[in-house]
């Protein structure tokens, strides 16, 4: 019996992972947070799946992670082995300034209850626990490309938060012999990324430019790189890294990086616009060759307080140990991405 626990199950990853899951024969418990709107979108059409068994909970409450826990081995006493897979967190670099006690609370202890609710239900011996970090761990980077020795310098309240929780995951792997890794996840976007990312930020923007609905696409640092790669392949390589025999940490990314500049002209020209450049800085605009039309604008109410100016992993321990790489390209990534969001 394979059985699994998703923190997170209702956004991109834990929706993808849920679903990988769920072909592999899991048995699937998620947790979802109580909210006044539906928010199980991404998870819709697995709902009447048996296997899955959805729980309301937050990693603000021990003590209800506690019970799920226990619940889960009072439920299957012949359960071999548990698969915890924390995916929940509050992501959102830029919110996480404005909100940073939230932030530490949910990425940073949030991650440390899962570990403690592990340990005092007794399924310490019969649990893989996965934690999900983050690139932003390296915030102002040292060294390019970057690779699990890589020294860390986040530059945000959720780049320090997750520090935080990739150290307490190590830390409870060599201080209780738990079994207890992490992915150093970069930048992997899909249509079910949220709507406020960049990337789904300039698809679902281009996609109302071409609707109608918007004559303008107004962003903010448009030289930033980063490392995209599919959120499908990652989640694979997620599940990779807790299949091995021994814990270990691991960077998951596409070796490759490209700018904000980059996605906004490749998805633009998927539907026939060809952009160009002119001014600087705040006064940068991008414009349509073809009919001269303004159409991206910048706005330093999108800039962080501290910049990430470029991101790219160097995943060849994963491809050697865990035999994973990435399988979608960047340009599909775009090209599904704006067939999802620019329906006419």
């Amino acid at each position: 019996m394979k059985v699994a626990f998703i923190t997170g199950i209702t956004g991109q990853d834990g929706s993808y992972l849920a679903e990988l899951l769920l072909e592999k024969g899991y048995i699937v418990w998620g947790i979802i947070r109580r909210s006044s709107s539906i928010n199980t979108s991404r998870i819709d059409h697995i709902f009447s799946n048996s296997n899955l068994i959805l729980r309301y909970g937050d990693l603000s409450d021990g003590s209800c992670l506690l019970e799920i826990l226990c619940d889960i081995k009072n439920k299957y006493p012949d359960m071999e082995r548990l698969e915890v897979y924390n995916l929940g967190a509050m992501s959102h670099v830029k919110v996480s300034f404005e909100i940073p006690e939230y932030t530490a609370d949910i990425d940073a202890v949030g991650t440390l209850r899962i570990l403690n609710a592990i340990r005092s239900s007794g399924l310490q011996d019969k649990t893989r626990f996965y934690q999900a970090s983050t690139s932003e761990l390296y915030g102002k980077v040292v060294e390019v490309p970057q690779t699990e020795k890589t020294p860390f310098y986040p530059r945000s309240p959720y780049g320090v938060a997750k520090l935080y929780g990739f150290w307490i995951t190590k830390n409870y792997r060599e201080a209780y012999n738990m079994f207890s890794c992490s992915s150093i996840l970069f930048n992997h976007e899909s249509p079910r990324r949220a709507h406020n990312f960049v990337t789904r930020k300039v698809t679902i923007g281009l996609g109302k430019i071409l609707r109608g609905e918007n004559d303008k696409l107004v962003m903010g640092n448009l030289d930033s790189k980063r490392d995209w790669g599919h959120a499908k392949d990652y989640v694979y390589g997620i599940w990779l890294t807790m299949q091995q025999d021994e814990p270990d940490d691991f960077v998951l990314s596409t070796n490759e990086y490209h700018s904000v500049r980059e996605f906004i002209e490749k998805a633009f020209a998927l539907r026939g616009f060809d952009l160009a450049w002119k001014g600087e800085g705040l006064n940068e605009i991008g414009y349509d060759k073809n009919s001269g039309r303004e159409l991206i604008f910048v706005s330093d109410k999108y800039f962080r307080p501290a910049e990430v100016d470029e991101l790219l992993g160097d995943s060849t321990k994963a491809r050697t140990v865990l035999g994973w790489k990435p399988e979608i390209t960047f340009e599909q990534l775009v090209q599904e991405m704006v067939d999802h969001d620019c329906s006419v």
